[in-house]
């Protein structure tokens, strides 16, 4: 049986690679800690952006693991230009999974990067794993594990959020386990 955990990054000022967390997302990275209080860790891997680090410090010192920062975990680049309608444009490119815009990286692109990743985890000695990355890759992983997963759900999801997925002879459980109310924000 394997675990795997996926982190969204908790709240940040924007969407640059360097970007900070907020006041707010602190208090989130912070209160990973007791979350994950009474789960197993093995390995910690992170996308290389500041706001997914900074996001999985806390736990990751608590524990005195490394965060292994991977380029696979990095957040799909949609265009290199700025789309006033980005949003409209995202959408779409979840009805297309090959549609790429300008200086962007199409969804199927991202997701056999994405897959990569995965496929590695499954199969290393490791049980209990945590992925830190970005909304729009955590849901193309999600989708590695459930078609479901789309636009709609990568709306849906918080900063951070946390969903667990069980492997059990090649057959995976998910499910959410973040809960923002519980949690206080």
């Amino acid at each position: 049986m394997k675990t795997i955990y996926f982190i969204r990054h908790a709240q940040a000022e924007g969407q640059p690679i360097t970007a900070n967390l907020t006041k707010k997302g602190k208090e989130q990275a912070n209160s990973l800690v007791p979350f994950f209080k009474n789960k197993e860790i093995d390995r910690i891997y992170s996308s290389p952006f500041k706001r997914a680090v900074d996001t999985i410090g806390p736990l990751a010192e608590s524990r005195g693991l490394q965060i292994i920062e991977d380029d696979r975990l990095g957040e799909r680049v949609l265009s290199s230009l700025n789309l006033e309608d980005w949003q409209d444009k995202l959408k779409k490119s979840f009805e297309d999974l090959n549609l790429a815009f300008e200086g962007g990286e199409s969804n199927n692109s991202a997701m056999a990067r994405a897959a990569s990743m995965l496929k590695m985890i499954i199969q290393s000695d490791d049980n209990h794993i945590i992925l830190v990355s970005h909304g729009n890759l955590t849901t193309l992983m999600l989708r590695y594990f459930n078609e479901c997963f789309g636009f709609e759900q990568l709306m849906e999801l918080s900063n951070p959020d946390v969903f667990e997925i069980v492997v059990v002879n090649e057959k995976a459980t998910l499910r959410r386990i973040w809960d923002e109310e519980r949690v206080g924000f």
